[in-house]
């Protein structure tokens, strides 16, 4: 059995600014909003999954540890704070370690201090070459908590922070550190929305996974943290997976063949059958080519249908936060739903012939046993693919 627990967790996202709003809203049977806004793209309203709260101010941390990335992992750390000080003082600083994902670091940032230089103005004071480095987030995180351990950041498109969570699992069972704060954080920049764009693969309208009418994502932002251990907590990482198709640069294997494997993994690291599963949440990012795989490898792996739903539409896709972020529904579906609730799929309802069915979760839905073992895919440009496996004891 993987001894490895997510002891505390803080998040945020379009869903809310911690933990107990974002698990409100998932469980809500009101339809998501999803206002377009031309806030990001001038001119051209989009859907995007926005963090409208107020963040941290950042004003007291060195200008090259600034930026929205970071503010967003400083109010995801602020909901574990007490726990990681906690952590360290029970085992010494440089056993705690911090593990992180992202896509994105400050490129937010650099396009503002870009646009200024454009126009004939001087690099903005608050602005830093190395906020758009990729360790970045990884470098602020330790810094805030005072963790002194090994550091570093992931950055493998949207798979980034399910692989950071995995490389937290071995560092642990590897007895290196004790704890590990890990997770990932990815913030709204036009040069993510214009670069799915590019691929026409971003939708102007709430995404629609798995619907004959899917026409593209929803770029969001957001940020999850876990305190990670080996003492027993509400969730533990039961089994996790990595795989990689080398097929394309940007589109899955159309077989889906390493994310079967990913997915079949998983399963047997974590001592699971597919029978055994209560809840899939899946990567279903509403584009054409990565739902298909994703259900074709679905009923691979499962064959009868497995309660699933895809929850971009409700936080939009975060990229290399989305690991973390999705992990942390998971979290939620297991530890603070008295009710059995599952993760809604909201969508058109109008399935794709083309594709095998799917059991998608109906908004207010209750699992048909109390959950216990749930898994969340990660599918990313590049054919890597992650797969996590969280169990309740």
């Amino acid at each position: 059995m993987n001894d490895v627990f997510l002891n505390e967790m803080g998040v945020v996202c379009a869903l809310g600014g911690d933990a107990d709003a974002v698990g409100r809203a998932l469980f809500d049977t009101a339809a998501p909003a999803n206002a377009a806004t031309d806030a990001v793209t001038p001119g051209r309203p989009l859907v995007l999954g926005r963090v409208l709260s107020a963040l941290p101010a950042m004003d007291d941390q060195p200008v090259a540890l600034r930026g929205r990335n970071n503010a967003l992992l400083r109010q995801a750390y602020a909901q574990i704070a007490p726990a990681v000080a906690a952590a360290i003082d029970q085992h010494g600083a440089s056993r705690v370690a911090v593990v992180l994902g992202t896509s994105t670091s400050g490129i937010g940032e650099a396009e503002h201090a870009l646009h200024q230089r454009a126009l004939g103005q001087p690099w903005p004071s608050g602005f830093h070459y190395a906020q758009q480095e990729m360790g970045t987030p990884a470098r602020f995180v330790r810094a805030l908590s005072g963790a002194r351990g090994p550091a570093w950041t992931v950055s493998t498109a949207c798979s980034s922070s399910a692989k950071a969570m995995m490389s937290a699992a071995r560092l642990l069972r590897a007895g290196i550190v004790d704890a590990v704060i890990a997770g990932g954080a990815d913030s709204l920049c036009r040069f993510t929305v214009e670069g799915f764009s590019a691929l026409e693969s971003v939708s102007a309208r709430r995404c629609n996974p798995f619907s004959r009418h899917r026409d593209g994502i929803n770029i969001g932002e957001g940020a999850a943290l876990f305190l990670m251990t080996r003492a027993p907590g509400a969730v533990r990482l039961s089994g996790w997976s990595e795989t990689s198709d080398a097929h394309h640069l940007s589109a899955p294997d159309p077989a889906g063949t390493g994310a079967i494997a990913a997915i079949q993994q998983a399963l047997a690291r974590a001592g699971l059958s597919p029978a055994q599963i209560d809840y899939v949440n899946l990567h279903g990012t509403a584009t054409r080519q990565n739902d298909a795989m994703e259900s074709r490898a679905m009923q691979a792996v499962f064959g009868a249908p497995v309660p699933a739903s895809a929850t971009k539409p409700l936080t939009g896709h975060t990229l290399g936060a989305a690991g973390a972020i999705e992990a942390a529904l998971c979290w939620l579906t297991l530890a603070r739903n008295p009710a059995g609730l599952l993760p809604p799929h909201w969508w058109d309802g109008e399935a794709d012939p083309e594709l095998p069915a799917l059991a998608l979760v109906a908004p207010g839905e209750s699992a048909a046993r109390v959950p216990r073992h749930l898994l969340s895919h990660s599918f990313a440009f590049g054919g890597s693919n992650a797969v996590l496996a969280f169990s309740r004891d």
